[in-house]
């Protein structure tokens, strides 16, 4: 049975930051209720993220799936460690592969379909935190998502709404398995109404008895392979089999007393940290929080990095320079010259030689910190899902390129460029906070935004979060939320800027969980937000 009321929310609603000495923040309620059993059957902060994403493979099938890929940031209570937990290509895939079966006009491998299909890479990220840091039995952090699986939850309004725009891509309900296991009754499900995942609780309880070998050697691994072979997908055993993310050291860049920290490429955390070293250039603190200047010049600032993102970025061996030479700050220097504080630019790139995703975030009061993003990439990824298992793909095949001349370009056992980035901040090399914004290229622009408001302004994390966003498409395209206050929004048209304004604002701006720690979280614990674009809670104890 349904709610007999209505979900519509007319009136205007805030949410109040969270205080406690141990806290999970996700973009689902019952995701941070699971990360909290987990604390308090006396886990880690580990042990709670590894709970709680599992979790929400079932509960956010929308955004992600056990056919996921993950990045991770663990503050281990000494150092910080960095996890890519990215899949790589088929062994068959190369761009003629591509074109023989898509045509020569093909730019990209397809959106949708096994040929989108990456390895998944987020279970094995699962496996490698357990591994080093986890406390509780690995089998016992599966088992709250097999029991939301097998029991079935009340779905609730952000989720449904993403659902029901799925159910209407044609490319998408078409492909194998997708109908069958994410449109019961023939249609999305309701708000409010019970949504079940057999397959997921069976899934999940395989990965939790063999730590995971059965998604990857095992009975999953095989029925995923038999299915690739009878559907015409690419993946083979020894493509399974070969997974193993990779411990990064993560990069930073230093900004208002305070460093913050990315993972490396193949991802697109650079793009913030680039971004954060050219504002330094401009005295943004000076401006006021919400104006038109001050939004302007982080703009800009956007636009010069992804313009050097796109062009350079990709798996660090196919780069032709290195992260370094991006965050050069003579280069920074460079490029923050460029930047016209009274009329928007379309920028190239630069050359620096010369010089559908799920966030959470959990910490405990012994002081470790996890901050953990896992996507299937578009909504509901490839669409390809194997029901017996609850086991939908992503699709970030389709980040790739086909051009011989991209440093994306796809090659056998390759990993794509990446949109997905966990963040954390520190000062004096201590942990001050472990962040993350979802959405696409979202997600730099969503650090950045969310950040200086913090640090330049001191803003508290749910206010910083709440705060109406900007987003740079490309060119001279902008689009605003419509809770930015209109004489803003005039003034950064007049500056050039060809704006949209979006009352949607679950994919166009993000989503973002930061926990940030208050002293000794034993003592005064931290002080934790949730975006209120989507479902979820902080929650602590």
């Amino acid at each position: 049975m349904t709610q007999p009321f209505s979900a519509a929310a007319p009136y205007a609603s805030h949410r109040l930051p969270v205080y406690a000495r141990n806290v999970v923040s996700t973009s689902h309620p019952l995701a941070s209720q699971v990360g909290l059993r987990m604390l308090q059957a006396g886990g880690n902060a580990v042990d709670a993220a590894i709970a709680t994403a599992a979790a929400m493979t079932v509960l956010e099938p929308v955004s992600n799936g056990l056919g996921s890929d993950a990045f991770c940031l663990v503050w281990d209570g000494q150092q910080l460690h960095g996890l890519n937990a990215s899949g790589r290509a088929p062994g068959a895939w190369t761009p003629d592969y591509f074109r023989r079966r898509h045509g020569d006009d093909a730019r990209t491998p397809p959106q949708r379909g096994w040929d989108a299909v990456t390895v998944p890479g987020a279970v094995s990220g699962w496996v490698a935190l357990h591994a080093r840091f986890g406390r509780l039995p690995f089998e016992d952090l599966m088992a709250p998502a097999a029991e939301i699986a097998e029991r079935g939850y009340a779905v609730p309004v952000v989720v449904q709404q993403k659902w029901q725009a799925a159910s209407t891509v044609a490319a998408l309900t078409a492909q194998p398995g997708f109908a069958e296991t994410f449109l019961p009754h023939g249609r999305a499900p309701q708000v409010g109404e019970r949504f079940v995942m057999a397959g997921a609780a069976r899934a999940l309880r395989a990965i939790g008895r063999s730590g995971g070998e059965a998604f990857y050697t095992g009975e999953i691994a095989d029925a995923l392979v038999a299915a690739a072979a009878a559907q015409g997908g690419a993946l083979n055993m020894a493509d399974m089999a070969a997974c193993a993310p990779e411990w990064v050291t993560p990069i930073g860049m230093d900004y208002a007393g305070h460093t913050l920290h990315e993972i490396p490429p193949n991802g697109q955390g650079i793009a913030a940290l680039m971004a954060l070293g050219i504002l330094r250039h401009h005295d943004t603190a000076r401006l006021g929080v919400d104006s038109a200047e001050r939004h302007h010049l982080q703009i800009e600032a956007m636009k010069l990095a992804f313009a050097d993102v796109y062009r350079f970025v990709a798996e660090p061996a196919s780069m032709a320079i290195t992260a370094e030479q991006l965050l050069s700050p003579d280069y920074l220097a460079q490029r923050a010259k460029l930047i016209d504080p009274r009329r928007a630019q379309d920028f190239g790139a630069g050359n620096p030689v010369k010089g559908g995703t799920i966030y959470l975030t959990a910490a405990d009061e012994q002081g470790m910190m996890v901050s953990f993003i896992q996507s299937n990439y578009m909504g509901f990824g490839s669409g390809v899902v194997l029901p017996e298992w609850g086991l939908s793909l992503q699709n970030r095949g389709h980040g790739f390129s086909l051009d011989a001349a991209s440093a994306n370009v796809v090659a056998p056992g390759k990993r794509p460029f990446h949109t997905i980035i966990p963040a954390f901040l520190s000062k004096g090399g201590a942990p001050v906070m472990s962040f993350g914004v979802m959405g696409a290229n979202m997600q730099p622009q969503g650090h950045v935004q969310t950040l200086t408001r913090m640090l330049d302004h001191g803003q508290n994390p749910q206010t910083a979060c709440d705060a109406p966003r900007w987003r740079y498409n490309q060119g001279l395209s902008l689009n605003v939320e419509a809770t930015m206050p209109a004489a803003t929004v005039q003034t950064l048209a007049g500056l050039g800027h060809q704006i949209e304004v979006i009352q949607d604002s679950y994919q166009d701006f993000g989503a973002g969980q930061f926990i940030w720690r208050l002293g000794d979280p034993a003592v005064e614990g931290y002080i934790a937000a949730s975006d209120p674009r989507r479902d979820g809670a902080a929650a602590g104890w």
